[in-house]
């Protein structure tokens, strides 16, 4: 294992806990970046030649080297994947009495650049960073031994791949992987299309909050914007909406949204429409349009820092329109998953877009990602989602 020695001072953060090293942190007299390749595992030391952690190096990223094991020198080997796996499985055992959640998330299960879903016997895994492609083999294997799946499926196609111009395409890595993948989430089932779908295939963290939907629902008519194949939509009808109407842009995900509300016998309930988020919403409330609950979980609409003050606008203006949308008492749930947006942001923004609307919104209850997404109270970086249960008066 070779060293990578930090600058004088640059350890403060590693021996708070983060994980992270970046390139200008680095000591590149003593080890020049040039001299490492993606990969490469490293004994991070400072100045004094203390050891703070084994990582891997990621010497063309900003974040040049990221740590696995702190405090320790270890090689990133079958016995500790293994080791990392079994304890974020106990967690989400624990958590969970079905096997249908995130089983790893990056940073927060000290296994940083990895993301797997779990699908009940079938896992799909990411692997976000140039250098774990070295570790796939030993990652397979503590992964089959743990959990004997029956398929293995690796989404290259990641945005943070993307922008590392590392190879996109997807593949079965393990046994077999059928399109469409069952789960269930709150007693209601899907149909998840791992291949082609967004991200996984599903999104597990809003799990919690789509729960209480069930106190909100029951007897109201529901409009879910963003709606995705219908995590919220679909878990709002099975949850007693007497009418849904799920939008979104994309033809897929409203066949999705369609077949799982097929699945659950609520086809009668559930409908959809085609378009843009904004020009739908505002051609609803032309003709008239209204409901007793509006959901908002759109994509992130901050994915910088630098789209900051364009993203609040964004999420604003939705905020605006779902209000318009709303009967009086009726409720609004606004969703972020930007994580360069603050929860007290978001709230500003429905205030702000209440005001515009000229009605009042008291919030009546809140909601954030599961226990299947951890929190490193080291690294903000690791908590993102937001969501906001807001009563219009």
């Amino acid at each position: 294992m070779l060293d990578l020695f930090l600058r004088k001072g640059a350890d403060h953060r590693l021996r708070g806990g983060h994980l992270w090293v970046y390139s200008n942190e680095v000591d590149s007299a003593r080890s020049p970046l040039g001299g490492f390749s993606a990969g490469d595992l490293v004994a991070v030391r400072n100045t004094n030649d203390r050891l703070l952690g084994s990582a891997y190096m990621e010497p063309n990223s900003l974040i040049c080297a990221r740590v696995y094991a702190p405090g320790e020198q270890r090689a990133l080997d079958a016995q500790l994947l293994t080791a990392r796996l079994a304890a974020a499985l106990a967690t989400r055992e624990e958590a969970f009495d079905q096997p249908f959640y995130r089983l790893v998330y990056g940073d927060s299960d000290t296994l940083p650049g990895i993301v797997i879903d779990r699908f009940g016997d079938i896992l799909v895994l990411q692997l976000n960073n140039d250098g774990l492609e070295h570790y796939r083999e030993p990652l397979l294997a503590a992964l089959v031994a743990l959990l004997q799946p029956s398929g293995i499926l690796l989404r290259a196609d990641s945005r943070s791949r993307r922008e590392q111009g590392l190879a996109t395409d997807s593949a079965v890595l393990y046994g077999d992987v059928p399109q469409q993948v069952p789960l269930q989430e709150n007693g209601v089932h899907f149909l998840a299309p791992v291949y082609t779908g967004q991200k996984t295939g599903w999104f597990y963290d809003h799990r919690m909050s789509r729960a209480r939907l069930a106190a909100w629902v029951k007897g109201n008519s529901v409009l879910d914007v963003y709606s995705y194949i219908g995590g919220w939509g679909v878990q709002a009808a099975a949850f007693g909406a007497t009418q849904v109407c799920c939008v979104d842009s994309s033809a897929q995900a409203l066949e999705g949204v369609e077949a799982n509300a097929r699945l659950n016998q609520l086809d009668t309930r559930v409908t959809t429409r085609r378009g843009s988020a904004p020009e739908l919403m505002e051609a609803m409330h032309a003709q008239g349009n209204r409901f007793d609950v509006v959901i908002l979980d759109p994509p992130a609409f901050i994915q910088r820092k630098k789209d900051l003050k364009k993203g609040i606008a964004a999420y604003r203006r939705i905020n605006e329109l779902g209000l318009q949308l709303l009967h009086p008492g009726g409720l609004l749930v606004s969703a972020s998953c930007s994580m360069h947006l603050s929860r007290a942001e978001l709230i500003a923004a429905m205030q702000q877009a209440a005001v515009r609307t000229s009605c009042q919104i008291r919030i009546v209850e809140q909601g954030a990602q599961g226990p299947d997404h951890p929190i490193h109270p080291a690294i903000p970086e690791t908590e993102y989602l937001k969501a906001v249960f807001a009563r219009k008066l």
